[in-house]
């Protein structure tokens, strides 16, 4: 009897490893681009500051919110690992620990906020820098009037400040590109830039038409990158569902063997230190999809 427990749970660990590690690449991928890490793109701004960002947008958790979180959380890991080891005193373990999680995911959900808000504020200036041009034909009165008009906002919005102050006290834009550039690395970005560049060195018989191929091109990345958010959330409503799954499977077990039978079996050593791998497995596996989601917004 032990010998099929032992076989049932070692199916278990290897199916989540596994998923784990081919699943993502037929689902969504998110196993071989997890290790992107959109929280690059803005260390400039420290996570206070990023959080703030985040509560001036509305987007932040109330201590209501926060506090049905931790009940939540506690109460399903003490549930759910007490039939796992029918012991109240591991129960009360794994529950201090999965709130512990919770500032985990507060971190990852105010970067992703924050990162849609930075894309959001990039696809705004792109689109009302072109438009600006079009009618001032002068790179650096285009980026005063779209500072100007209001559209901006912080951190994005002082930025563009200091690009346009190093503008005129450099007397040309090409510090004040490279500045933007590396404050925000985005291919639109840096593609518009060069474009302006080269119109502005250079001359370009046809500048409205490069433009207008721009402004195109802006589109259909906020289209993809909309779409692309949509997708996304679908995915992470399905991704949990299985991991919840994963889970239970133990339960699988309990009614193969009988609740009797299993409670005899956990007096082995050997069956404790897999059930609580599949826990800690499976909530790797969890997290690692969680950072996925959060932070690899499909900016790009």
């Amino acid at each position: 009897m032990e010998k099929i427990v032992f076989i049932l749970i070692g199916v278990i660990i290897i199916f989540i490893i596994i998923y784990r590690k081919k699943s993502g690449e037929n689902v969504y991928k998110f196993v071989a681009n997890s290790i992107g890490n959109a929280y690059n793109k803005y260390a400039p701004y420290s996570f206070k500051e990023v959080r703030e960002k985040v509560k001036e947008l509305g987007q932040e958790y109330t201590v209501k919110q926060y506090t049905l979180q931790i009940t939540v959380f506690a109460a399903a890991s003490a549930i759910l690992t007490y039939l796992y080891f029918y012991n109240i005193i591991v129960s009360v373990i794994y529950a201090i620990l999965s709130i512990l999680i919770v500032p985990y995911l507060t971190y990852l959900r105010c970067k992703r906020v924050y990162s849609e808000f930075i894309f959001e504020q990039v696809q705004v200036y792109a689109t009302n820098t072109i438009m600006e041009f079009a009618t001032t034909q002068s790179f650096v009165k285009a980026i005063e009037g779209v500072y100007n008009s209001g559209v901006l906002e912080d951190p994005f919005k002082s930025d563009v400040k200091v690009m346009i102050d190093m503008a005129y006290e450099n007397g040309t834009v090409e510090q004040s590109i490279e500045y933007l550039n590396n404050k925000y690395d985005y291919y639109v970005i840096k593609n518009m830039h060069q474009l302006f560049l080269q119109i502005t060195n250079e001359g370009s018989r046809d500048a409205g038409q490069s433009l207008e191929n721009m402004s195109q091109d802006i589109d259909m990345l906020v289209e993809g990158v909309y779409r692309d958010r949509i997708d996304r959330a679908t995915f992470h409503r399905k991704f949990l569902q299985f991991g919840i799954m994963l889970y239970l499977m133990v339960m699988l077990v309990q009614f193969l063997l009988g609740v009797d039978s299993y409670i005899n079996m956990l007096s082995n050593i050997l069956v404790n230190l897999l059930l609580h791998a599949i826990i800690i497995v499976n909530t790797f596996f969890i997290l690692n999809g969680e950072k996925y989601y959060n932070e690899n917004v499909g900016a790009e």
